[in-house]
C-alpha cells in the first residue's frame, strides 16, 4: 500500500491490528514523521508564521495564517488534524489524531488538553487492534486546561468545556460542560 492510500485508509476510520505488519509499518512511519516535525516545533523558538508552516507540514494541509500555537505540542500521527481559522492551541496539548480531529473556526484549546481518537479492543483477541473514532469540535468552542476529549465526541458550536473535564459523551451547542465524566451544568447565557 502506498502512503497516500494508507492516509485515506486511516481517514476513513479503519481499524489497524498490531498483527498487520504492512499497515503497522506505515503507521510507524507516520508516527516517526510526526515526532520529527513536533521535535522541530518544540525544541527551538519559531515565529507565528513559522509555526503555521510547521503545522501545515505536520497536517499535510494548508493551515490558515490566523492559527496560533504556544509549543510544546504533541501528536502521534499528525496527518488527520483539520484546523479552522482563528484557532488557538495553548502549551502542552497532546492529540492522538489518527481517527480524525476537526477544530472549527474561533476555537480555543487550553493548556495540556488531550484529544484521543483511538481505542483498543477489550477482548484479548483484539487488544492490539486500534479502532478509530473522530472528534469534532465546533466553532467558537473553548476547552479549558487539562480537559480530555475521548474518541467519537462532537462538541457543539459556542460551548465551553471546563478545566479538568473528561468528555465521554457529545456536548450540545452553547452550553458549559464540567466534571468527570463531563455533564452539562448550564447554558452559556444562563
Amino acid at each position: 500500500m502506498e502512503m497516500e492510500e494508507f492516509l485515506a485508509f486511516c481517514r476513513s476510520g479503519n481499524p489497524i491490528s498490531g498483527e498487520d505488519k504492512e499497515l503497522h509499518g506505515l503507521l510507524t512511519q507516520c508516527s516517526y514523521e510526526a515526532q520529527r516535525i513536533t521535535m522541530e516545533l518544540n525544541t527551538s523558538y519559531h515565529s507565528k508564521e513559522e509555526i503555521v508552516e510547521i503545522f501545515s507540514e505536520l497536517t499535510g494541509t494548508k493551515v490558515d495564517s490566523s492559527f496560533m500555537c504556544f509549543p510544546p505540542f504533541y501528536t502521534d500521527f499528525g496527518k488527520n488534524i483539520m484546523i479552522g481559522k482563528n484557532v488557538f492551541f495553548n502549551t502542552g496539548c497532546s492529540f492522538q489524531d489518527r481517527g480524525g480531529i476537526r477544530i472549527g473556526d474561533g476555537s480555543l484549546i487550553g493548556m495540556n488538553v488531550t484529544i484521543a481518537t483511538l481505542n483498543h479492543g477489550l477482548p484479548l483477541e483484539t487488544r492490539n487492534t486500534t479502532y478509530a473514532s473522530p472528534v469534532t469540535i465546533g466553532k467558537n468552542v473553548w476547552i479549558g486546561s487539562n480537559a480530555t476529549i475521548l474518541p467519537g465526541i462532537t462538541i457543539g458550536d459556542n460551548s465551553v468545556i471546563a478545566a479538568g473535564a473528561v468528555v465521554t459523551k457529545d456536548v450540545p451547542e452553547s452550553v458549559v460542560a464540567a466534571g468527570v465524566p463531563a455533564k452539562v451544568v448550564k447554558g452559556i447565557n444562563d
